[in-house]
C-alpha cells in the first residue's frame, strides 16, 4: 500500500498537450461524453445531438479550450449546462401544455351528434324510446322503468337492448 501511495505521490502531474488537435480530442472524448450522456438522457438521440452540441461549443472556442488546464473538463460542462437547459425548457413547455385549457369544443360538432342522435332515437319504435330514454337518459332501473311503462322488467331489458343495436347500426359507434 505504502508502494502505491509512494508512486502516486512521486509522479508528475498531469500537463495538457499543447499540440494537441482538435481531432484528436474529439476522437479521444466523444465516445465516452456520449456513453455519460446516455446514462443521464436515456435516449441515444438526445444524447447525440448533446455530443454534437457540446463539441461545437468546444471547436468554436478552441484556441481557449486547448489552452485550459482541463479541456475535457470544460466540454462535460458545456454538455451538461445544455442537457439542464434542454430539460428546464421541456419541463416548462410541459407545464405551459398543462396550463393551458383545451381547445373550446366544436359547437357544430355537438349539433351534428345530436341530429344524429335524434335522427337514431325518431327511428325507433316508441316502446323502445321510452324504454332507452328511461334507462339510459334517466338513469332508471329496469324494474322502476317497468313500472312507468306498465310492463315487466324484462320486457324493457329486451326493448333498452333492441334500440341500442338500432342506434348503434344507424349512428356507426359501438358499446365501449
Amino acid at each position: 500500500m505504502a508502494a502505491v501511495l509512494r508512486l502516486v505521490t512521486d509522479a508528475e502531474p498531469a500537463t495538457v498537450d499543447p499540440v494537441l488537435t482538435f481531432d484528436d480530442f474529439f476522437a479521444e472524448e466523444s465516445r465516452t461524453l456520449f456513453r455519460r450522456l446516455w446514462l443521464v438522457t436515456r435516449d441515444r438521440a438526445e444524447a447525440d445531438d448533446l455530443v454534437q452540441e457540446a463539441f461545437i461549443v468546444v471547436l468554436e472556442r478552441w484556441e481557449r479550450v486547448q489552452a485550459m488546464e482541463d479541456p475535457t473538463g470544460y466540454l462535460y460542462r458545456v454538455a451538461f449546462n445544455a442537457w439542464r437547459k434542454r430539460s428546464r425548457r421541456a419541463a416548462r413547455t410541459l407545464q405551459r401544455m398543462i396550463a393551458r385549457p383545451t381547445d373550446p369544443p366544436d359547437p357544430f360538432a355537438s349539433v351534428e351528434a345530436r341530429t344524429m342522435i335524434g335522427s337514431g332515437l325518431a327511428a325507433l319504435t316508441p316502446r323502445q324510446r321510452a324504454a332507452l330514454v328511461l334507462t339510459e337518459l334517466l338513469g332508471m332501473s329496469s324494474q322502476e322503468a317497468a313500472g312507468v311503462l306498465g310492463i315487466r322488467p324484462v320486457t324493457v331489458r329486451s326493448l333498452s337492448s333492441q334500440a341500442r343495436a338500432s342506434l348503434r347500426e344507424r349512428i356507426g359507434e359501438t358499446d365501449g
